[in-house]
This record gives structure tokens, sequence and C-alpha cells, in this order.
């Protein structure tokens, strides 16, 4: 698959580098004045950030946001090839 022209496996790959890069890890948030809520704010973040990575490729940016909702959930999950999420000690 090609992700600059299939946007939902663009979405994916986004998702996945956002939830596994320590990105949206609650003290960068926090620091960032972003946090709002403590319950869920990682998925939050993941969307924000995963989004506005779909939305610099001009063939995907109308709909970035309908993009990440339709692979969030699975993609979210996908922690392979580690086999826990990398930021949990």
């Amino acid at each position: 698959m090609e992700p600059m022209t299939n946007c939902i496996h663009m979405a994916c790959t986004e998702i996945r580098a956002e939830n596994l890069s320590g990105e949206c890890s609650w003290i960068r948030e926090l620091g960032g004045g972003r946090m709002g809520n403590f319950a869920g704010h990682g998925a939050k973040c993941v969307k924000r950030r995963a989004a506005l990575s779909v939305k610099a490729n001009p063939n995907c940016a109308e709909k970035a946001d309908e993009y990440v909702e339709a692979a969030f959930e699975r993609c979210y999950k996908d922690i392979y090839p580690f086999d826990r999420h990398p930021n949990l000690r």
C-alpha cells in the first residue's frame, strides 16, 4: 500500500507513530498547555497530532479527521513490534 495515496493507511501510520513516540505523554501535554482533562488525554493527543500530519498531505487534507477516526480504534491498539507499549515501563 502506498500511504501518500491511501489516506486511511497514512492515518494508521501516523496514529501508530504518535502513539509510540512518547510525544503525547501527559508531561509534554501539560507543559504545552494542551491537557484539559487527565483521563483520555493520550488518545486525544494522538488523534490531534495524527490529523495534523494527514492534513499535510494534499491528497488527504480535506477529510483528514475522517480518515483518522476511521483508522483510530485498530491502529491505536497496534504496538507491533513491541510486546507492550514502549513508554510504559
